[in-house]
């Protein structure tokens, strides 16, 4: 009976998740334009953004299933030659470095660091999985190299939560306490734009974030204030912000995508937003892949979530796309049948089934 009922309820499971990702993604799409329309705003930007998740999780669902060792180590290998061929990804001498493109290269990095590892749990001998680890780890290092501090540490913390992923039994309590940690830093990045962080702290922050910025989440904060419930309207934020107009080193944007999502379109954005991240560490939960590549793609999603708390992360179309596509990748079901033996702990895989809390 369970080897009959198995395979059915692990389809009923994908169908809810797939179904659930499309009616997220509509409604930031369609909520996107009811603001725009609202408040003459610009929604291409949002628009192209869930465009870029679509379509980066369909082709990392595609791959996935086809070559889950190969897709995800091209992926990461893809990730680190764009970072090296795009100069605009890496920290560097332009104006707007401090504030946007180093919050890119941490995030691509980030990514392919994910994949990396992703394709090492999948990879069928010690010696593919040792050089494919290699691999991200090399990503942390070339982080260091380009300047970027946020970058090198969130690659090492990538491949350690990987690691450790590899002993951890119930997938569920680990995606729980990663959805925490983002939760954490988004919350303290509300509580510097409101102004209720204690002055010690606060200024400590403010060396380590810029004042510059945190001028920029405080405008996002009292555009919120303004109007709650629509918001300022996409693409407007610059506009409306006393920090951003008069500053060469502003794009327009508060370089925190929760504030900017809720400065523009107002509380239901923001919620939108986090259903995004929500839908996203659902489909890994209930996913068929084996433990260790859902906490490990949890991992590094979270890892982005939180660069992207405190930059401008998302503004970039490659890093909405690499998101989209480790977590299709982390989520597809190889045509072929993963051995067990690819995993180092008994507990890593089970089975297809929604693993208990």
């Amino acid at each position: 009976m369970s080897s009959v009922s198995g395979p059915d309820a692990d389809g009923e499971r994908r169908i809810v998740s797939d179904a659930t990702g499309v009616v997220v993604l509509g409604a930031c799409a369609g909520w996107s334009l009811i603001t725009a329309a609202a408040h003459d705003g610009r929604p291409e930007g949002v628009l192209l953004a869930v465009l870029a998740v679509a379509a980066g999780y369909a082709a990392g669902r595609i791959g996935g299933a086809l070559l889950p060792v190969g897709a995800p180590c091209a992926g990461a290998l893809a990730g680190v030659g764009l970072t090296l061929a795009v100069p605009h990804l890496a920290p560097g001498p332009q104006i707007s470095a401090p504030l946007g493109h180093a919050g890119a290269t941490a995030a691509v990095l980030t990514l392919s660091a994910g994949a990396a590892c992703c394709a090492a749990w999948a990879a069928p001998g010690p010696v593919a999985r040792f050089a494919l680890r290699l691999l991200a780890a090399g990503t942390a290092v070339l982080a260091a190299v380009l300047g970027s501090a946020t970058g090198c540490v969130t690659c090492v913390a990538v491949l350690l939560c990987s690691l450790a992923a590899g002993r951890t039994r119930y997938r569920g309590a680990g995606l729980a306490v990663l959805a925490g940690v983002a939760a954490v830093v988004t919350g303290l990045t509300w509580a510097v734009a409101s102004g209720t962080v204690p002055g010690g702290l606060a200024a400590a922050l403010e060396g380590r974030l810029t004042a510059h910025r945190v001028q920029l989440w405080q405008d996002a904060w009292h555009l919120l204030r303004d109007n709650s419930a629509l918001g300022a309207g996409p693409g407007r934020f610059g506009e409306l912000s006393p920090a951003s107009a008069p500053s060469l080193l502003s794009d327009g944007k508060p370089h925190s995508a929760p504030l900017q999502q809720a400065a523009e379109q107002g509380l239901v954005g923001l919620a939108l937003l986090v259903s995004a991240f929500g839908w996203m560490m659902y489909a890994l939960w209930r996913g068929p892949r084996p433990t260790p590549v859902a906490l490990t793609a949890g991992a590094a999603l979270t890892a982005l979530a939180a660069i992207a708390a405190i930059g401008n992360a998302l503004s970039f179309t490659a890093v909405s796309v690499g998101a989209g596509l480790l977590a299709g990748l982390a989520t597809a079901r190889p045509l072929s049948e993963e051995p067990p033996s690819r995993t180092t702990d008994p507990h890593a895989r089970d089975g297809g089934r929604a693993p208990a809390w």
